[in-house]
């Protein structure tokens, strides 16, 4: 317990500036992130807990927040949601209650991370300290963070997701892994118009859950975003076909590929740009089925709310990174 506290004043000292909300400090996206990060680097000195670990949760409860209307959007730093009645204990007649020896009292899981005397769900460091306490009865390595994660959240999925944030924040080094780009190169000709939600008969009836790129067979195709390979393979509809989760929950769907780059892995990390396969019109009958209708890169997107996921219109982000793209290049 002394050695933990001589720790925690050290890093106190190393980091002295407050974590008032982003919003009352106007901050730029960079400063948000520098900040946040900052706050993991601070975990990490004090617990041992990989900052990429926590990262990541933060990251995923922060695409919650988004995707649900239960939660807040996200006002402050550091977004992992806990429960006012677990964080002030079960039993405890005050749920508004910051005082952390009545918390205690009470079996809840508040902490006072920063030691002001209040252990507050407005804090930034405290919830961060008493998601760290959370993950220390398990342990810091790998497998123990895993089965942490499990009853946490008491979901495979979610899991898998904080585990492919974590691996592609530890590959860079860094959480500013915002950037995007358009999914073929701008050199070469293609079309698309907005079709998602058109109808489509092929194997029965159902709407069409994307965005059509047409493009000459063999157009590369590219990673949209930072992200990990979730699935690549067959699919009758699909043809060959891979799926890429981002940082921000968000999934990614190529169908229709005439093939795909070469080494390309199931859990591989990707970035924005990155090859992964090629235009092709493959699909629509059992595997290596093609020619059944144009070449075309077949785009969807999906999103991913701790329950359940659905589809929604890639088009006005695929017009967004295209024109960005072209900005890019009329620059150099």
């Amino acid at each position: 317990m002394y050695k933990r506290l001589v720790m925690a004043f050290v890093v106190i000292c190393l980091f002295t500036s407050p974590y008032q909300t982003f919003a009352e400090e106007k901050l730029s996206e960079e400063q948000i992130h520098t900040k946040r990060m900052e706050l993991f680097q601070k975990a990490e000195a004090l617990t041992q807990i990989p900052w990429y670990y926590l990262a990541a949760v933060d990251q995923y409860e922060r695409s919650l927040r988004f995707a649900r209307k239960d939660r807040e959007k996200p006002t402050s730093l550091i977004s992992i949601h806990m429960d006012q009645e677990k964080w002030v204990g079960p039993l405890n007649p005050n749920l508004e209650d910051e005082n952390p020896k009545t918390i205690t009292l009470f079996q809840g899981v508040g902490r006072d991370g920063d030691y002001d005397g209040k252990a507050s769900l407005k804090n930034d460091e405290d919830i961060l300290t008493a998601f760290t306490d959370y993950v220390l009865t398990y342990g810091i390595d790998r497998d123990n963070f895993k089965l942490a994660l499990w009853n946490y959240y008491k979901r495979d999925k979610t899991v898998s997701i904080i585990m492919g944030n974590a691996k592609i924040y530890k590959q860079y080094g860094t959480i500013h892994l915002n950037q995007k780009a358009f999914p073929l190169p701008l050199r070469f000709n293609y079309s698309y118009r907005n079709t998602w939600g058109d109808a489509r008969g092929w194997g029965g009836r159902r709407i069409h859950e994307g965005t059509d790129l047409f493009a000459d067979y063999g157009v590369p195709v590219r990673a949209t975003s930072y992200g990990i390979i979730e699935m690549k393979g067959w699919n009758r509809y699909g043809g060959w076909r891979i799926g890429i989760r981002d940082i921000n929950n968000t999934y990614h769907y190529f169908a229709h590929l005439s093939g795909f780059a070469k080494d390309l892995q199931v859990g591989q990390v990707v970035e924005p740009g990155m090859l992964i396969g090629g235009v092709g019109s493959s699909g629509y009958g059992p595997p290596g089925t093609s020619g059944k209708f144009p070449p075309h890169l077949h785009y969807g997107m999906y999103k991913d709310n701790g329950y359940t996921e659905w589809s929604f219109d890639p088009y006005p982000h695929l017009r967004m990174w295209e024109r960005q793209e072209r900005m890019k290049s009329r620059k150099r």
